[in-house]
């Protein structure tokens, strides 16, 4: 059976990975294991969570906006840094081009919570390093320092806060979609299908040729591109007064 991926033009087909291949997602960048959705003609790979991510998230981490997961970066130098991790990514990322917030997709499905054998607690997602520390921490597991500005796993009971790639691994990819809550943008349904694949086939007549989801984001970058170039007119006005 064939599936179709919004972020490729050619059919996609489940393959089981073999012992001893080296299959890179083309959505996280990291080694495939077990099976993947494949297009053997570009060499174009997708782990099944990267290939179901939703089309877009409503993540605690900023929740004045949908994150819209996008197949590349739009900046000019073709590349973008995780604001979780801080790592850069080329491929798939969640993104607010609002705002300039990226996630890679592990890093968007990063469990609320985690444990670890170095430490008798629970651990707690943060997504910022407290406002009084004065003096920077450093990871209790690597010893390397942490930056504020990315997140954390912490112990609410002890002063002990890692990075989150220190702390786990794992990723959870339905987090998020059933949150019923309201947003400031309804998001249209694209077709009857339950995630980003769909079954090949001719699409209906009458059908749009544009996900919704791409016309929220073009709607979010024009709309940050008409709040600069007000700002530059407003600029140019207050500077011709002078």
């Amino acid at each position: 059976m064939e599936y179709k991926h919004f972020s490729h033009e050619h059919n996609l087909r489940l393959h089981q990975v073999q012992p001893g291949q080296q299959l890179r997602c083309s959505g996280c960048e990291s080694y495939c294991y077990e099976s993947v959705y494949a297009c053997w003609q570009c060499n174009f790979f997708l782990h099944e969570h990267c290939g179901n991510a939703n089309r877009y998230v409503k993540h605690p981490c900023h929740a004045l906006h949908p994150l819209i997961l996008i197949p590349r970066p739009t900046y000019t130098g073709g590349s973008f840094f995780c604001d979780a991790c801080g790592a850069p990514g080329t491929s798939f990322s969640y993104c607010c081009a609002l705002c300039e917030v990226d996630l890679h997709v592990p890093c968007a499905f990063l469990p609320p919570t985690a444990t670890h054998a170095s430490h008798p607690h629970e651990l707690s997602l943060s997504h910022n390093l407290p406002t009084q520390k004065i003096s920077p921490d450093a990871c209790k597991l690597c010893n390397q320092l942490l930056d504020p500005k990315h997140w954390t796993y912490d112990c609410l009971i002890c002063d002990f806060r890692v990075h989150t790639f220190c702390a786990t691994r794992e990723v959870k990819p339905g987090l998020y979609q059933d949150d019923d809550e309201p947003t400031t943008t309804q998001l249209p349904q694209s077709g009857p299908k339950e995630n980003d694949f769909e079954v090949s086939g001719e699409r209906p007549e009458g059908e749009a040729t544009e996900d919704p989801i791409v016309q929220l984001y073009k709607l979010q970058v024009e709309m940050e591109m008409a709040n600069q170039l007000a700002q530059m007119m407003a600029s140019f006005n207050l500077s011709s007064l002078v």
